[in-house]
């Protein structure tokens, strides 16, 4: 239902009366927020070539909250890291990244969704000092983020549904068996049945690339470098 003429002639009168006494108060702009490229991208099959990143959530006993940020390699499907802590800002994901590159080297692109975390100013700024492309996917589309979908859904059903935390140190040390086991026990059809552990790297990575189901990012045709690598279009 309208508003009575009378209310609406009131409350202009009132908006200008503030407006005229100065007390109007000044409405905030939106901060403007990262959009990265949805470019086709174009990846080598070859062990960093491509990180992903999500966060799973689950909570204790006691019915307090907690999530982790998972972490994987898309071509080689390895987990890098999984981080279970009570909260997780920007600042410590740009940290967590910053000693992941000390031990493993430096990733040719991240990709996340538009989680605040990964959007903060702490994720721009490490991005552009460590020269690393950030590249966010559509929003609401979450298949342009499969593999680390796909491992988060693999955590919650044989993990994080399947038992009870007592706490922090109880999460941590569940999570850490686990993605052992994934990473050194768990042969992947797609790395022709090998381990995230074994995948071959440096000049070996050529010869994984001639299987049928070679690891490459985002699912999309494939195609082939001029050095032949194969690669596939990620969105």
């Amino acid at each position: 239902m309208g508003l009575h003429p009378g209310a609406r002639a009131k409350g202009r009168g009132l908006r200008t009366a503030l407006t005229e006494e100065g007390l109007t108060v000044r409405m905030r702009r939106a901060r403007c927020r990262a959009v990265g490229t949805h470019a086709p991208i174009l990846v080598e099959a070859r062990p960093n070539a491509r990180w992903s990143l999500d966060f799973v959530h689950d909570q204790f006993a006691c019915g307090r909250r907690f999530r982790v940020l998972n972490i994987v390699d898309d071509v080689t499907r390895e987990c890098l890291a999984a981080i279970p802590d009570t909260s997780i800002s920007g600042r410590r994901v740009a940290c967590e990244l910053t000693d992941l590159i000390g031990r493993r080297g430096k990733p040719g692109m991240i990709v996340s969704d538009h989680g605040t975390e990964f959007t903060s100013n702490a994720i721009l700024a490490w991005s552009k000092d460590h020269r690393v492309e950030w590249h966010y996917i559509a929003p609401g589309k979450p298949m342009q983020n499969g593999y680390i979908e796909r491992f988060n859904g693999r955590m919650r059903y044989e993990l994080l549904n399947e038992s009870l935390f007592l706490g922090l140190d109880h999460a941590r040390c569940a999570i850490t068996d686990w993605v052992d086991d994934y990473n050194i026990a768990r042969p992947h059809s797609s790395l022709g049945y090998q381990t995230p552990a074994a995948f071959p790297t440096g000049s070996d990575t050529a010869v994984i690339a001639g299987f049928a189901s070679v690891p490459v990012a985002q699912p999309a045709p494939y195609g082939v470098t001029e050095n032949g690598l194969r690669v596939a279009r990620a969105f």
